[in-house]
Parts: C-alpha cells; structure tokens; sequence
C-alpha cells in the first residue's frame, strides 16, 4: 500500500490542484501568444476546468436558466456613418439598404434557475441568432456592456462565488464579495450591478451588448475590432432594490409577460443596432487594451454608428422546442465576421458550443430553432439523436469523408481574401499591459446621476455590511482607487449599519433572517385532516 503522506510529500492540504492532482500554479490567466495574442489550444487547466463546468447541471443551463423569447427580423441600413459599411466587411446581412434576416432572440437571468423571480439583481442575458444567407451567427451578450473577469480561467469560480452556497443551497452576499474584492477588475461592473442597472425593468427596456471585441473583415481581407450595442427603441428603465421587491410580491414573472403581451397586442418591441469600430491592433492612444471585456469604449474616443434595426414580432408556439432548446454560442461567425484575441471571447467559444453538445445532445443544430434557413452538407454522422442525414443533392452515400474522388464533398471558395493576422510572442500566463482597473469603475461612478450613485451605495453597503471586515476593507480600498468619495461613502455606510447584524443576505436583500421568522409568527395554526 503506498504511504499517502510520502506521495504528498511537502504539499499543503489546501494546495489548488487541477483533476488530475497536479499543482495548479496559476489560476488567473490562460497560455497565450504573448500577453495580449491568441489562446493556444494546449491549455489544459483550462480546458478541463471549462468541460467539467459545462457539465455541472443536466439538464437546465448552468447559467442563463431564466429565459425568454421571440422571433423577428434585423433590418439592415446597408451603411456605416457615411460610408459604405463594405469598407468595414463583407458580411451579406449588412450589405443592402433594407435587406431583412429572420432572427430568434432569448432573454435571460443569469445566475438563478429556470423559475426564479425576474427582479432579482443580476445582469441579463440578450442573445442573437441570425439566419443568414450563409448560415447562422450568433451574437450572445448582456445588457451591461462589460463584464467581471476578462480571463476565462476565471469564469467557473466568478458562477460559482454567484451560485447558492454548496452547503446552504441559499446565495450569499459575503461568497460574492470575497470573490470580487479578490478581482479587482470586476470593480466596474460591481458598480453597474449594486445600481439600478442591475434591475432591468423587463427585457423590451433595456440595452444589450456583445460585451466582447469582435472583428469585421472587408473583401480585401483587413481586419477592424468592433463592438455590439442594441439600444431599446422603447427606452431604457430600470427599477429600485424596493420596486424590485414589491414587484416580485405580486408577480416574478413579470418580464417574461410583458414580452409576450406586448408582441400579442402588435406592440413589437424594436432595437436599434450600433458597432464602433477601431483598427486592428493595440490601439495606444487608449488607456485601457479594446480587448479587455471589462472596459467600455467611450463614445466620445470611438463614435457609435447605427447599420439596422431589430424587430420582434411573433411570439414562440412552444416554449420548450423554441425558447428552451435553443442553443447559442459565440463561435457561430459567417463570412465578414471573425473572433478577436479576446481571452474571454475565445474562452467562451470553446464553451457555449460545448455546453449545448452536453445540453441538448451532438446534434443539436438539426433542431429546427437552431438549424440553418440554408441548405446543410456536412460529413458529420451518428450521435445521439440523429434524425436525418445532411448529406449534398449529388453526393455518394458511401462517402463521409474528404477529399475523395468517389463523389463526395467538396471545399467551398473563399468569396473574399482570408483575414491572416500576423502574431508572435512566448506562449505564457500573464495579464494584459493595460489593466486599469479602476479607471473606468470611477468614471462610471461620476457619470452616474445623484439618484443612481445613492441608489449604488445603499444597495453595497447593505450588502457589505454583513460580510467579513476583512472583504469590507478590501472593497472598500477598491471603490476607493476608483473614486475617493465612491470608496468614502461606502466607508461611512458600513460604519452607521447595526453592528448586531450577522445574517449574510443573497445579493441585493436585506433582513432574510427576519423573512423567516416572520414567516412563523404571521402564519396561523390549522387542525389536521
């Protein structure tokens, strides 16, 4: 029998290891080309880390359980600015003044299951999927237009620090803040959630994002880092930890029909579609990497240019085939689009279409939610649940391979000139140059109006007041770094709370431990039967 204490040797019991047993030495930052370049494919951690939190929940999404959805069209503009939006890329859909592509979009919560209350604190999913001429694109985002981390490595533990504690199944405030007061980078988006922001008032009124830096690619095969904004034609509003609350009384499903009403009645919800554009490249002149998802790019250093609008107009005739099994993922790019060195973003394509393989089985994409509007020719076969053969008009029956002279598949032509960005750099674990974080978290903080900026400190400081003074005091010296007045008031708020209070609440509540005993002192008796 082999000695376990010899095969440990001089490790700490409480040493991070990966599955496998072995030393995990770095837990913030995936391999990469250089500091700033591509993922390489060899990032083991990484990649067993993601495949296993894939697979954490059958068979409800692990995140964005909540949702709902429609169909409708993008309508395209067929321009950027002044320009022809073919100096930008070649994509078919954004080609045409007027040109219209089917679209299905779901809305979602983040964090908390298919049925949980849609008033709860948390950012919201706004996911795309386009059926083009060339087959789908997806473009998955959020309402917010940044996000906590800007490295995948993380991306388990930031869902997992959010999820209910493993012990008490009951979220708490005090797992979220270790968490992010040990990320200095999610300090940003902290300040967009603890405010109004982080309550939408239901899916039609808020904004959504792309979140990532993606890339266009024009004919001549030149690449541009764009983002994604969709900016409610309805407005925007938002609600009040208390609104949100006295809403969640009478109905928590409240986003989900007012969607659905709202396309009965013909009154369909419409977006417009904003892209900001910078060239290919570092971009100095910023104090901040245009990769970092962390970041805003403000319009003021990068115009917004509209190029279309979005319409929904029919609401879904089966929730589960529709709106349920509908499976997106960030990879899903036609022709004119590509991905950037976006650690997230790469992170998140090797993840989404993962998950829905785990999800909704290996061929999920012959569901007709999620099937092309084009004819499909693969050589792919078998898995569970195939159903029919995507096999070409002409091709062999005994050919599911290429190339082949026996009449099998063949290469399609590249309809423009391949976007070939050129890299070099040591493969290595290591942040970003530009980090900044807390440049932008300030800034958000000044822009906020007076009634936003209370709202944040009353909703954090609640929150903060239950958690270990050692997590308070590195928040604190966050917001801080951000804003001084941010990081006093917040200073200041602690300090006036009740010092008997030692309940941690879910995020954005206050007083749970009085909910449950009250629920026993206002209930009344009843005889048996």
């Amino acid at each position: 029998m082999v000695n376990e204490e010899n095969v440990m040797g001089n490790e700490s019991e409480d040493e991070l290891t990966n599955r496998q047993g072995h030393p995990v030495t770095n837990n913030q930052h995936v391999r990469t080309v250089g500091n700033r370049g591509p993922t390489t494919l060899e990032n083991y951690d990484f990649l067993e880390k993601i495949s296993h939190f894939d697979r954490e929940r059958i068979p409800e999404r692990v995140v964005h359980a909540r949702g709902a959805g429609a169909h409708g069209y993008f309508e395209a503009y067929g321009t950027f600015g002044e320009e022809p939006i073919s100096n930008y890329t070649r994509a078919k859909l954004f080609q045409e003044k007027g040109k219209r592509t089917p679209v299905f979009v779901r809305f979602s919560t983040v964090i908390h299951g298919g049925h949980s209350p849609e008033t709860l604190r948390d950012p919201r999913g706004f996911a795309i999927k386009f059926y083009t001429e060339d087959g789908n694109w997806d473009l998955v985002g959020n309402n917010l237009k940044i996000f906590f981390i800007r490295d995948p490595l993380k991306f388990p533990d930031l869902v997992h620090a959010f999820k209910p504690d493993p012990v008490t199944n009951v979220q708490d405030s005090e797992r979220i803040f270790d968490f992010v007061s040990n990320s200095p980078e999610a300090t940003h988006m902290v300040t967009f959630l603890f405010s109004p922001w982080g309550i939408p008032a239901n899916y039609r009124m808020m904004q959504g994002s792309g979140v990532n830096t993606y890339k266009w690619v024009n004919s001549a095969g030149e690449g541009f880092l764009v983002k994604y904004h969709w900016e409610p034609k309805q407005g925007i509003r938002n609600l009040t930890q208390e609104e949100a609350e006295e809403l969640q009384a009478k109905n928590f499903n409240h986003a989900t029909l007012d969607l659905y009403d709202s396309i009965e009645n013909g009154d369909y919800p419409e977006w417009e579609l904003f892209v900001q554009v910078l060239p290919d490249g570092e971009n100095h002149q910023l104090d901040y990497d245009p990769l970092d998802p962390t970041k805003l790019w403000y319009k003021e250093d990068v115009p917004w240019q509209p190029v279309g609008r979005m319409v929904l107009d029919r609401n879904p005739e089966d929730y589960y085939n529709e709106v349920e099994q509908v499976a997106f993922g960030t990879g899903v790019l036609v022709d004119g689009l590509d991905f950037s060195d976006d650690k997230l973003l790469q992170g998140r394509t090797f993840s989404y279409s993962d998950t829905q393989r785990y999800r909704v089985g290996a061929n999920y994409l012959q569901l007709p939610i999620n099937a092309p509007k084009k004819r499909v020719a693969t050589n792919q076969r078998g898995g569970q649940m195939e159903y029919h053969v995507d096999r070409g008009e002409h091709q062999n029956p005994h050919v599911n391979y290429e190339p082949s002279t026996l009449g099998g598949l063949d290469e399609a032509e590249n309809p423009g000139v391949e976007h070939t960005p050129y890299v070099e750099g040591n493969v290595k674990r290591q942040s970003i140059d530009r980090t900044n974080d807390f440049a932008q978290a300030g800034e958000t903080y000044r822009r906020f109006t007076d009634f936003e900026r209370d709202e944040l400190i009353k909703n954090l400081v609640n929150n903060l007041s239950t958690c270990d003074e050692r997590i308070q005091q590195q928040m604190i010296e966050n917001f801080t770094k951000a804003d001084p007045e941010y990081g006093r008031r917040v200073k200041e708020g602690i300090a006036q709370m009740n010092d008997n209070m030692n309940s941690s609440d879910p995020i954005g509540t206050t007083k749970t431990d009085e909910a449950v005993q009250q629920a026993e002192e206002m209930s009344h008796p009843s005889d048996p039967y």
